[in-house]
């Protein structure tokens, strides 16, 4: 079967969410009438994005700075974890790296909070919660990365641990697809997409990397203790405690700044009317005095009238 033309995947994937199915199978029609049937069944088979996939595709795609900058801190964390695991890393380095990833995923987050669901409302917390750990997952994870990079993502992703294991609850998959196995990394393909997408780690695609390190824990260097093992997994599980605690402390700011600039703006509004009520009862003693000045002339007029 055809591959859907490219051009039309990325205007699909940077439409609003609801848009999405329409603009698909119009265009999946529109090619089936030019007699491109292989191309509109590819089109037709696209996915929509969940909510929290949708949200990444458009932080991404507004933010490509950001985004660059995520996918560096993302190489640095994942060559920090297997300087680790082949007894070369230390706690600290590991800690640097993963605050330094934490800092990247910020500036996406806050711009998907920016969004609006189709109803006009803000997207909710727990979404807010699903793009966070789409983004951590694309950092360190090829297979997330191609299509969180490419602004196509479709479904929520759940960052891997330290040793390849998911970190927390894995994302659901999508419909007919069965999730990612934890330690799966797909080898280079023909046209050498894939390696290009695991390359910015060492030059060199991630499988051999990882084989060549095994290879050479076995053979001239020693494993790394069940007591290092340990201290890395509780120091990866203490940072994301922590930007998750974080997290959910800049949620509850910017609640509570929101509930400040709503109570700020009532009292401004009061004030406000106040002074307006004010600024008419000034008017109307202002009136009453011009009347009874022009009141005390007309009497004044008619003494002097009678006066002569």
């Amino acid at each position: 079967m055809a591959d859907a033309p490219d051009d039309a995947i990325d205007r699909l994937y940077g439409l609003a969410l609801e848009e999405f199915i329409p603009a698909r199978d119009a265009l999946s029609k529109e090619l089936r009438d030019a007699g491109r049937r292989g191309e509109a069944s590819a089109v037709k088979a696209l996915k929509k994005p969940t909510v929290a996939a949708w949200a990444v595709n458009q932080a991404v795609r507004s933010q490509p700075r950001a985004a660059r900058d995520l996918w560096d801190a993302g190489d640095a964390l994942a060559a920090a974890q297997e300087a680790v695991l082949s007894g070369k890393g230390s706690g600290a380095d590991l800690r640097e790296a993963a605050e330094r990833e934490r800092l990247a995923v910020d500036p996406l987050v806050d711009a998907a909070r920016g969004l609006l669901t189709s109803s006009g409302g803000d997207l909710s917390d727990t979404t807010i919660d699903r793009v966070r750990s789409t983004l951590q997952a694309a950092a360190i994870d090829p297979d997330a990365r191609d299509e969180v990079a490419a602004g196509r993502a479709t479904r929520e992703r759940a960052p891997r641990g330290l040793f390849g294991g998911d970190e927390g609850v894995a994302a659901p998959a999508s419909p007919g697809r069965s999730a990612d196995p934890p330690a799966r990394r797909r080898s280079a393909g023909s046209d050498g997409t894939e390696e290009k997408a695991t390359r910015g780690r060492s030059g060199r695609s991630a499988a051999p990397k990882r084989g060549r390190s095994s290879t050479r824990g076995r053979s001239a260097e020693p494993d790394v203790s069940a007591a290092e093992r340990a201290r890395a997994r509780e120091e990866q599980a203490a940072a994301r405690k922590r930007e998750r605690e974080e997290a959910a402390a800049r949620d509850r700011a910017r609640k509570a700044a929101a509930a400040r600039v709503a109570r700020a703006e009532n009292a401004l509004a009061a004030a406000e009317a106040r002074s307006a009520k004010a600024a008419e009862q000034l008017e109307d003693a202002r009136t009453r005095e011009r009347e009874a000045v022009e009141a005390l002339a007309d009497a004044r007029a008619e003494l002097r009238a009678l006066e002569r």
